[in-house]
């Protein structure tokens, strides 16, 4: 056979090894030169590949019974997990049938037991909530727990949850007529925690030797603000006191109530802050003019001392105004009566603005105090209205500070009006008498020289 033709023989079974695409396998070293070994290469290839599709059918036929064993074990499970649960669901319906009719035995023979027991655990709730609050729970702790538990349980109570339930209310009632003393543990003004010796009053007061408790989840605290001293004097009293003997005290018959709202009300200081800056000016005003009035009324007070010591005397002085007018007088004692009549009036009419100097301060000081008030009214009342205008009248408290600045100012304004009105009155009616003094001496003085001439 030509070699061309071999050659050609050779492409064509190797593009037919392509196309069928039989598995790779090794090649040797050296290509087939003749038709024999082309066919013997064949049938060695073709005896690997199915050797090796063999092997690969036989892994398939054992994973596949592989996976039907599973497959038949796990429906086998699937079924006996039904079975299972299908005893179960009967069993639960067996059981629930058997508890409804326990239930209906137990109330059957509860009878009027079964009411009995309501009303006791009814009881233990509400007792149980009583004593949440009571400041008696501060001396004797976790009595509750056992109420908690009888009123929450489905069971009927026990003779021994009964007997609790009694001698707590027992315990509850009596100490309400008793004043203990004890230790409890204090919450402080700084959050932090004390042991402190507690004298309580009853269900309604309690107290230490700095001022009186409250009582929040079973525990003390200090009042925030502490009532006023004679109430906290009343306080240290009970506790100070030891033996036998009555010693008066302070008692809050709503258990707290109206402690807390004593320390609710705002002080001196914190009220006239609501008055805000016309609060402010008008104090200044009040301070000013009763400062001022009062001076004026000394001054006044001494002047008039000084002037009755020169009516007992018959020597002038400079240092009060009667012995001015005196001087005046000696010193035109030799003119005509009409002439002396006039200086004297003179003299008077110069010592009057003297005697009433500053008072006029002190009136329209006196004056403008309420118009001051009136003023702060009218814009606390705008600020209120403005907050209705912007949040509604749905919340008391936002309209609070208007309305509290409108009265507070308005009782400031008359609060200085009073004593700036009074002390005026009597500066001048105290400079009147002086006045009406001066002008008797002064026409006593001239009737005098009139008779002798």
């Amino acid at each position: 056979m030509p070699k061309h033709s071999s050659g050609l023989m050779l492409g064509l079974v190797a593009a037919a090894f392509a196309v069928i695409g039989f598995a790779p396998v090794a090649v040797a070293d050296t290509q087939p030169q003749t038709i024999d070994e082309v066919l013997r290469a064949m049938q060695t290839e073709r005896r690997t590949v199915s050797e090796i599709n063999q092997e690969r059918e036989a892994r398939f036929r054992r994973e596949q019974a592989t996976q039907e064993a599973e497959l038949r074990r796990l429906r086998g499970e699937v079924s006996a997990a039904e079975d299972e649960a299908a005893r179960l669901e009967n069993l639960r319906n067996q059981l629930d049938r058997e508890l409804e009719e326990l239930r209906t035995q137990l109330a059957e023979r509860q009878g009027e037991f079964g009411e009995l027991f309501g009303v006791a655990r009814a009881a233990a709730a509400d007792l149980n909530e009583q004593l949440s609050e009571s400041l008696i729970s501060t001396q004797f702790q976790n009595r509750g727990e056992g109420l908690v538990r009888m009123a929450q349980a489905a069971s009927l109570p026990t003779i021994e949850e009964l007997e609790n339930l009694w001698f707590t209310m027992l315990q509850e009632a009596s100490e309400q007529a008793e004043v203990a003393r004890y230790e409890a543990e204090v919450i402080l003004a700084d959050n932090q925690t004390a042991t402190e010796t507690v004298v309580r009053v009853g269900p309604f007061t309690a107290f230490t030797d700095r001022g009186f408790l409250v009582s929040r989840d079973g525990t003390l605290r200090y009042l925030a603000r502490q009532p006023g001293r004679s109430q906290v004097n009343a306080a240290q009293r009970v506790f100070n006191h030891t033996g036998d003997g009555v010693v008066r005290g302070l008692v809050d018959p709503s258990l707290g109530t109206l402690l807390g709202l004593v320390v609710e009300v705002p002080n001196l200081r914190e009220r006239i802050d609501q008055g805000g800056g016309i609060g402010y000016a008008i104090i200044v005003v009040a301070v000013f003019g009763i400062l001022l009035a009062i001076f004026r009324w000394l001054l006044l007070a001494i002047t008039a001392m000084k002037v009755k010591s020169q009516m007992r005397s018959s020597t002038p002085s400079k240092g009060n105004p009667l012995g001015r007018v005196m001087l005046a007088f000696e010193e035109h004692r030799k003119a005509d009566l009409e002439t002396l009549q006039l200086r004297l009036d003179d003299a008077v009419l110069k010592e009057l603005p003297k005697l009433e100097a500053g008072l006029n301060v002190v009136k329209v000081l006196a004056a403008v105090a309420p118009l001051m008030g009136l003023l702060g009214t009218v814009i606390g009342m705008i600020v209120t209205f403005q907050a209705i205008t912007l949040f509604g009248t749905g919340d008391p408290k936002l309209m609070a500070g208007g309305i509290s600045q409108a009265l507070v100012t308005t009782v400031m304004g008359l609060i200085a009006a009073i004593p700036l009105l009074l002390l005026h009155a009597f500066a001048s009616s105290t400079a009147r008498r002086l006045g009406q003094v001066l002008e008797e001496q002064s026409v006593s003085l001239v009737a005098e020289t009139a008779e002798k001439g």
